[in-house]
């Protein structure tokens, strides 16, 4: 979109949710254009002409990637939102720079023959996903959330590029939080709801059908209770159900639903609608991204596609209340050991792996509410081997190919926000220190991802209400004991919750979005892994250690361990790097 004045162009992708605000305070200062249309990239372009590009991010609440031209300084502006709910890709493409929300997009400029990263390949490694700044290909890169990019035509005629500036900084929010922390329970609970009221008040405005996702967690039943206490008519929600009942939480999602009276839309999944889905992955995730729960992402989305245009997802509860396992595991696990040697841990941690995952099953089926306790042990077991303080047993919970384990060959080690030990050396408590370094990576890097390319290939767009930039300043202020208390995560979002939903009908184990993959591989994935596991085809293609990859994969063939996750990236990998060739 052009500017009235002709100066400035605009290319937008996003929402932003208060852009009816903004164009208020336009017209009262009488800096507004004279208004061709009713668009939020309208608002936002007379917002840039009148207040100016860092002012403009400031007062913008939204998600968002976009690109400023501005033909009086021949500058281009990039910026993305502060969470990462969008992406933006940018770089050296050809004989000049490029920049586009999609890969496929810049693989289409003339002259794209840029090759894969492989030191960016062996991150894509240890975390299932490639993490910004990088991609998967040299030489192109993804700013950062919170981040602007200005360059100029003398910067593209050198072949420079500037650094980027951050302009919203996660870190500092957490500091600036914990630094003026909230004393009053019942004041937390009141205000954690009327703060996200106010975010569903703008994600909620959509001149398309809009509807939600919900699985059954204490995060989608918040934001649906919500919506529904604001809505005029039944919501329309949307969950998935599959065959295998360990994995299946469809019953607890539509009771839910029955007692808060939305127009609820369950979809039954058998194992061969997920496997149809997987030759298409490459495609949805334009490089490679192993987090196998986006199967049932994408199916859920295209099923919530059939009714809605937008639908609104709980994603980023956990890492702002304190809901993954790690946060409330790991201290618990660090003070039984931190007294041993590091060898002893490493004994341990072998002990733990001997045992083979039908022995731990036994345990579990006689354990309640004790879902997968093989793959914990055998993941624990693993990381004990190498671990020497808390920092390090978080790092080695979020990854699985290790750092150091040479599985990608003529790789070199690259620097990631996770590297910064700045970042969280002043937080004092290590479940903090766990979910800002969550915030920062696994979030826009995986969780974010997941949803965005899943929705997108099916057309369906998403929104966060939990990721409102008010809500995230608000639960940095919020004490730990209000977020993770009697074994619980999130106490202070329950708590929100109870006001509409009876406890018996929410509180049950943390489950996840989860599918039996390793199973599959074993199963009727076994012969589309096995071809693109192959160690010849390894050895050809060159990029990975086949000797490696077919231990792992003849360990989990036998069923003495578990080693989904460390596969799924080397099969997501060769089933992208097959697309590319075709």
């Amino acid at each position: 979109m052009v500017s009235a004045d002709e100066n400035l162009v605009l290319v937008f992708n996003g929402e932003i949710y208060n852009h009816l605000q903004l164009r208020r305070e336009l017209e009262q200062s009488e800096l507004a254009p004279d208004w061709r249309g009713h668009s939020d990239t309208e608002t936002l372009l007379a917002s840039f002409a009148a207040w100016g590009f860092a002012a403009t991010l400031r007062k913008a609440v939204g998600m968002f990637a976009l690109a400023l031209w501005d033909g009086r300084t021949e500058t281009l502006q990039l910026a993305r939102d502060r969470m990462g709910e969008k992406p933006l890709y940018y770089g050296w493409v050809g004989g000049g720079f490029a920049f586009a929300s999609e890969l496929k997009a810049l693989r289409q400029v003339p002259g794209f023959d840029n090759p894969v990263d492989r030191d960016a390949l062996a991150l894509y490694m240890q975390f299932c996903a490639v993490p910004a700044p990088y991609s998967i290909y040299r030489d192109i890169g993804k700013l950062l959330p919170g981040a602007t990019l200005t360059l100029s035509r003398a910067d593209v005629a050198a072949r420079r590029l500037p650094a980027p500036v951050i302009y919203w900084s996660a870190a500092g929010v957490a500091r600036q939080g914990l630094a003026q922390p909230l004393a009053d329970e019942e004041e937390a609970v009141t205000e954690l709801e009327r703060l996200l009221r106010l975010s569903l008040s703008g994600q909620m405005v959509a001149d398309v059908p809009l509807g939600a996702f919900l699985s059954g967690g204490i995060d989608s039943c918040t934001i649906v209770a919500l919506m529904q206490s604001q809505a005029t008519r039944p919501v329309k929600t949307f969950t998935i159900g599959f065959q295998e009942t360990s994995f299946d939480e469809s019953a607890a999602a539509a009771a839910v639903a029955r007692h808060l009276g939305t127009d609820h839309h369950e979809i039954r999944v058998a194992p061969t609608d997920a496997l149809g889905v997987i030759p298409s992955l490459p495609d949805f995730y334009d490089e490679p991204f192993a987090d196998s729960s986006q199967i049932p992402t994408f199916l859920v989305s295209r099923a919530a596609r059939a009714q809605v245009t937008v639908a609104l997802s709980g994603d980023g509860g956990d890492e702002l209340f304190g809901g993954y396992n790690r946060y409330r595991w790991a201290r618990r696990i660090w003070s039984r050991l931190s007294w041993l040697p590091h060898p002893a841990r490493r004994v341990l941690g072998g002990s733990l792996c001997a045992i083979p995952l039908s022995a731990w099953d036994r345990v579990s089926a006689r354990t309640p509410y004790v879902r997968g306790l093989g793959d914990m042990a055998h993941k624990l077991g693993r990381r004990l081997q190498k671990v020497r303080d808390m920092d390090d047993l978080y790092r080695g919970l979020i990854t699985e190919w290790p750092a150091d384990s040479g599985v990608v060959t003529g790789a070199e080690p690259l620097l990631i926000q996770l590297d910064d030990k700045e970042q969280v050396a002043d937080i004092a408590d290590p479940e903090h220190r766990m979910m800002l370094l969550d915030m920062l990576g696994y979030l826009p890097n995986d969780i974010l991802t997941k949803i965005d390319r899943a929705a997108m290939a099916c057309s369906l767009e998403t929104r966060v209400p939990f990721l409102d930039q008010n809500v995230v300043e608000f639960a940095w202020r919020v004490p730990l004991a209000m977020k993770i208390r009697g074994g619980q995560g999130k106490w202070v979002l329950r708590q929100v919750l109870h006001k509409y939903v009876p406890r018996p009908l929410v509180e049950r184990p943390k489950a996840g979005f989860a599918i039996p993959v390793g199973a599959w591989l074993r199963g009727p994935l076994r012969n589309w892994a096995e071809a693109l596991l192959d160690a010849a085809r390894l050895k050809r293609e060159g990029y990975f250690d086949p000797a490696q990859v077919r231990q792992k994969w003849d360990e989990h063939l036998s069923g003495r361990r578990d080693w989904t996750p460390s596969l799924w990236c080397v099969l997501m990998f060769g089933a992208w790097l097959e697309r590319q060739a075709s």
